[in-house]
């Protein structure tokens, strides 16, 4: 982490480096097999994946939400509130960007410090405060200054690439794939080797990622609420995005589901799924009891 004024977190950091190092070992083993059968375009594939989901990562978020950079001179208070917060933790400031969309939430994302970007959309600007909003922009900016961004940057690609290579073998053996004429020395299905090494690398990077997930975001909750020093704001806004997320079209949230680990808010449509089951955010009492208890610590005598 650099020298910012935001709070370190150790938890955080061993949470990051271990991660990591499993995701790691999982993404040696599924680019070990993609080599070995598929020789150099399994290493084609791997690299491309990996120059995609680094370099473009930012502009992929931004685009399906249908953020747009904005300039000072074009949304001044909300630039306002960026450089403010920058200059409290002493952080470079990020591009900053708004999203035509009803959704309350806001967003980070971006490779490093300095090509990161905080997003926030029409929808939350319209129903927060200043305060509130600053509480929102400090959490994003945590996520920015513990460079957690980075880590679920590298940590999504292994489930990303595990993910379509599902969807590509299952798509092959469904135009033909996987005949005897492809088989390896034991006579066991190429197409089924690379499937079902596939399900687990994703299934395991899933639970992994959710894990650090939710505990990131309680760290951004808490490095948020100490810069600022008004963690009843911070639940202010995570009170008023909640319940406004229930008036939202059920639809609208369903697309919005796939960028949940970037959001502020998990946005959740009505009923049961796995995005209820497998939560990227941790829930609303635990982080509002979490505020809670670092209200009451910033009001005792030091």
């Amino acid at each position: 982490m650099s020298r910012s004024r935001y709070r370190s977190d150790r938890g955080l950091v061993a949470r990051m480096g271990l991660t990591m190092f499993l995701l790691g070992l999982l993404f040696v083993v599924l680019g070990s097999v993609l080599v070995y059968y598929m020789g150099a375009f399994g290493l084609v594939l791997v690299a491309g994946f990996l120059v995609v989901q680094w370099y473009f990562s930012d502009r992929l978020a931004l685009y399906g939400m249908g953020g747009k950079i904005v300039t000072p001179e074009q949304a001044p208070e909300l630039h306002g509130i960026v450089d403010r917060l920058c200059a409290i933790a002493d952080i470079p400031k990020p591009k900053v960007a708004i999203a035509e969309t009803d959704i309350p939430n806001a967003f980070a994302t971006g490779r490093s410090q300095n090509h990161a970007v905080v997003c926030a959309t029409t929808g939350i600007m319209a129903r927060l405060d200043e305060r509130e909003l600053e509480g929102v922009l400090a959490h994003e900016l945590s996520h920015v200054a513990h460079r957690d961004v980075t880590v679920m940057t590298i940590a999504s690609f292994v489930g990303v690439l595990a993910g379509f290579l599902t969807r590509m073998v299952l798509w092959s053996g469904m135009m033909g794939g996987g005949r005897r004429n492809n088989n390896d020395n034991n006579g066991t299905p190429v197409v089924l080797i690379i499937l079902l090494v596939s399900i687990v690398v994703y299934a395991v990077s899933f639970l992994l990622t959710r894990t650090l997930s939710r505990y990131r975001e309680l760290a951004a909750d808490r490095a948020g609420a100490y810069l600022t020093g008004q963690p009843s704001s911070l639940a202010s806004a995570l009170t008023k995005i909640s319940g406004d997320m229930a008036r939202i079209p059920a639809r609208d949230l369903r697309e919005a589901e796939a960028f949940n680990a970037f959001f502020f808010t998990p946005a959740i449509s009505p009923g049961f799924s796995l995005s209820t089951l497998f939560s990227t955010h941790p829930s609303l009492e635990k982080r509002l009891d979490q505020l809670g208890r670092i209200s009451a610590d910033l009001s005792r005598p030091s």
